[in-house]
């Protein structure tokens, strides 16, 4: 594969239209997001272990203190360049970046990662046809395992099981750059999401803020305290578990105050390291203390972005350099 090959979708569009017969590429495609799909996962309430105290309560963490060092996140863009035979061909982009903090000043840590593929389901194109695209030198992720043996999949299942299969592949990116810190830094690390799925849930560098809440893990009367929650309080730290991830400690943190708003308003979940020594009272410590972290972060405000009331500015200073580099 020559190393001057751009795997840009602009250069994916430009190796596509050579190799395959005139007409074949769309006109246009513009960029497909998650949250154009359908969601994938219902929304539900799963009881966690309570970890501080004997019941769920509130908790003012203090006045805030700005002692992060840096700042991880990832991006994705998808693209849907053409069809062969109702099988969509969809050209994605995966970025992830450490924006560190350096005399009030933010600069990128280390090198950034960016990825271009085309992601197409080979057991169900003509082996011509991959062949083509294969001739053109561009990475392809195969996606063939959308197909569930029934014949073709709809053209919007196969394009959103594409865009799913990038977004892990943005994870995967978002992984490397976290791990790649925390095993050369011991300062903090603020990751955009949660950290249960990376090795560097065992660190206690990392700290992931989660923004969405599709999942609550609190039910019943421990669920009305948590949306309870006023600026500048947290809950109760939980347990979370699961078969395929790393257990971490959890609290929910209101960032701003949701008086009038929707009762998940400027409201986040942390995840740190789960010290499986520390008594009630030292989580409880530590849970406060990267709180005031957060709370500190939270100015500037994150403006023009319509999750701003969740949104860190060093979060925002991430993607706003991904989408130069990408």
């Amino acid at each position: 594969m020559s190393e001057q090959l751009d795997h840009s979708f602009r250069g994916a569009q430009r190796a596509l239209a050579a190799a395959l017969p005139p007409g074949a590429m769309l006109d246009r495609g513009g960029a497909l997001e998650l949250a154009a799909l359908n969601p994938s996962e219902a929304p539900r309430l799963i009881a966690a272990t309570l970890v501080e105290g004997g019941s769920m309560r509130r908790h003012q963490v203090g006045e805030p203190v700005a002692q992060f060092a840096a700042f991880l996140d990832g991006t994705q863009v998808s693209r849907v360049m053409t069809y062969r035979d109702a099988v969509p061909v969809v050209h994605g982009t995966v970025a992830a970046v450490v924006r560190e903090r350096r005399d009030r000043r933010m600069g990128t840590w280390g090198r950034p990662i960016v990825r271009h593929r085309l992601y197409v389901p080979r057991a169900l194109v003509p082996a011509a046809f991959w062949e083509r695209l294969e001739s053109t030198g561009l990475e392809i992720s195969d996606t063939s395992d959308a197909a569930d043996g029934s014949g073709t999949p709809h053209p919007f299942a196969l394009r959103d099981a594409a865009i799913h299969r990038v977004q892990k592949d943005r994870e995967r990116a978002e992984h490397e750059l976290a791990e790649q810190w925390c095993g050369s830094e011991s300062r903090p690390l603020f990751v955009d999401g949660g950290i249960s799925g990376s090795a560097v849930a065992q660190s206690s560098c990392a700290v992931g803020v989660v923004k969405s809440h599709r999942t609550l893990y609190v039910e019943g009367a421990d669920l009305v305290t948590v949306l309870a929650l006023g600026e500048g309080e947290r809950s109760s730290v939980l347990r979370i578990t699961s078969p395929r991830r790393t257990t971490v400690a959890s609290w929910y943190l209101r960032l701003r105050d949701a008086s009038g708003r929707d009762p998940l308003w400027g409201l986040v979940r942390v995840e740190m390291k789960a010290e499986d020594d520390a008594s009630a009272g030292e989580v409880g410590h530590r849970a406060d203390e990267i709180s005031r972290w957060i709370l500190a972060e939270t100015s500037p405000v994150s403006l023009p972005d319509a999750r701003w009331d969740k949104m860190v500015y060093g979060i925002r200073d991430c993607e706003e350099f991904l989408k130069v580099i990408q």
